[in-house]
């Protein structure tokens, strides 16, 4: 079937459509602010509503809420600490200290033009380059993902604003936590101290809410009284619809490259927006000529990792649609609603069916710049809640965390896990130890096992030569080469200024 540009747009800018976008962003703008309510479950709730719906506006509606909802867990990171998703956490290091220091409209301004930017820079590479980008995660096996969790451990040392060794105690603490579950070769449970409920490991999410959430309110409810923005900003002065050219000069760099970060790795099947927001969060710092700034409000922490966490949601989409191998958990319910709409991912979705599939794609791209006018239309109204004193805010943040750890998986073991980790985060806050490191350790440690065992059995002896016979592993291995040096040598750098 022949279609030109101008059926595209036509077909995008019909009424069905533009209402599945706004109801898609909307929707996931409310889901990605409250914390346990994940882009995933709510593109899984949404799809039985799809079934009635004709193909183009299901998935748009699907992947609107998908990306509005990576952004969304932006709001509640930068105004409470509490990070929407679990994508969101890196944002919560800078976004809240500037929420602290009268300036939530700047993080919240920069948040969201991020967001719509790195969603439209994978929506781009999602149009043009779809095919052969969808390649890429066919050469990543055991051993490459094994590096690239390696790789992504190399950031541990620079996520606890100054103190390195804190940093690599409380990652170490984390990859600890993550072997709790069943062993992978012998299937025999390890510390798990008898609890059944273990057995599958410590669920990730209900962990991120209590590090990062109850938490904070715990925190909180050491000055009742006081309210979240400690400095006074005047009235109006920090809102404006658009950064200033400014910000647009600090975060350029950042921008784009947290952006072709975030769509590489989207396009790996099972990465997702977590590990792109912690690597671009690492990189950022790295290349920065203010490495001190960031843990204390610098706008590109806030910058790298929403331009990379919303630059996963398209580039997940890539193979997904070329190859039916989803790059995320939220892309792999979005397979199952197009196989619903009796479409089977490959060549004939972009033949035969190519209508439907660059109609999606180009609603996609829309879809994000719908989400970014929304998102800076809100941002002058949900700052007034930084104004609130914390004996308001505290049980509602309490009331969230519960009901979000619950809802995951209706399970009150979760809510247990959520806060045992609270009391956990509020004990490491106190006494110097970031939680950030112990989140990535509890991301990466699973993969990083998997890959270097499942690389132990298929190296058959000769774990060496296999590792460094795979182009990608040399390249990988050099990464991580690169990312120690440069930052022990910033590092060395950086104590000698301050001294």
């Amino acid at each position: 079937m022949e279609f030109s540009v101008l059926d595209i747009l036509a077909r995008v800018f019909t009424i069905t459509n533009m209402l599945a976008i706004m109801g898609g962003v909307v929707g996931g703008l409310v889901i990605g602010s409250l914390p346990g309510l994940t882009a995933n479950m709510g593109v899984a709730l949404l799809l039985p509503v799809t079934f009635s719906m004709g193909p183009i506006e299901a998935l748009l509606m699907l992947a609107s809420l998908y990306t509005a909802a990576i952004y969304g867990g932006s709001l509640s990171a930068i105004l409470l600490y509490t990070p929407g998703t679990s994508a969101s956490a890196a944002t919560a290091i800078d976004g809240f200290e500037l929420t602290r220091q009268g300036k939530a409209g700047t993080a919240i301004r920069i948040s969201t033009f991020s967001s719509m930017f790195g969603g439209l820079i994978s929506a781009v590479f999602l149009l043009l380059l779809a095919p052969p980008l969808s390649l890429v995660s066919l050469k990543f096996g055991p051993p490459e993902y094994f590096l690239l969790a390696v790789f992504g451990l190399t950031v541990i040392g620079t996520l606890a604003s100054g103190n390195m060794i804190k940093g690599l105690l409380s990652g170490a603490l984390g990859l600890l936590l993550s072997t709790a579950g069943m062993d992978l070769d012998s299937g025999f449970p390890r510390f798990t101290f008898g609890v059944f409920a273990l057995h599958s490991g410590i669920e990730f999410v209900p962990a991120v809410i209590g590090l990062f959430s109850m938490s904070q309110a715990l925190i909180m409810s050491e000055e009742v009284h006081k309210t979240i923005q400690q400095a006074k900003t005047p009235s109006g002065t920090d809102w404006r619809f658009f950064p200033s050219l400014e910000e647009l000069r600090r975060i350029k760099f950042t921008l784009l490259r947290s952006s072709l970060i975030g769509v590489f790795i989207g396009i790996l099947p099972g990465a997702g927006g977590d590990i792109g927001s912690w690597v671009s969060y690492n990189e950022a710092k790295r290349f920065s000529k203010n490495r001190e700034k960031f843990g204390k409000g610098a706008i590109e922490g806030v910058c790298a990792s929403e331009a990379a966490n919303n630059a996963v949601t398209g580039s997940s989409m890539i193979p997904m649609l070329t190859l039916g191998i989803p790059g995320s958990a939220t892309a792999a319910v979005m397979l199952g609603a197009l196989i619903i709409q009796g479409l089977v991912p490959g060549r004939e979705l972009f033949t035969r069916n190519g209508y439907i599939t660059y109609t999606f794609i180009v609603g996609f791209f829309f879809a994000n710049i719908i989400m970014g006018i929304i998102g800076m239309l809100l941002s002058r109204h949900v700052t007034y809640i930084t104004r609130l004193s914390n004996n308001a805010l505290i049980p509602v943040i309490i009331i969230l965390c519960i009901v979000g750890s619950y809802s995951l998986g209706n399970n009150i073991f979760d809510v247990y896990v959520m806060l045992a980790f609270g009391f956990l985060g509020f004990a490491m806050r106190k006494t110097g130890f970031h939680p950030a490191p112990t989140i990535l350790g509890l991301i990466l440690g699973p993969m990083a096992e998997n890959g270097f065992r499942q690389s132990v059995t298929l190296s058959k002896g000769a774990l060496f030569s296999y590792f460094f016979t795979r182009p990608i592993c040399l390249i990988l291995f050099a990464l991580i080469a690169i990312s120690i040096v440069t930052s022990i040598v910033l590092g060395r750098r950086t104590s000698i200024f301050k001294q």
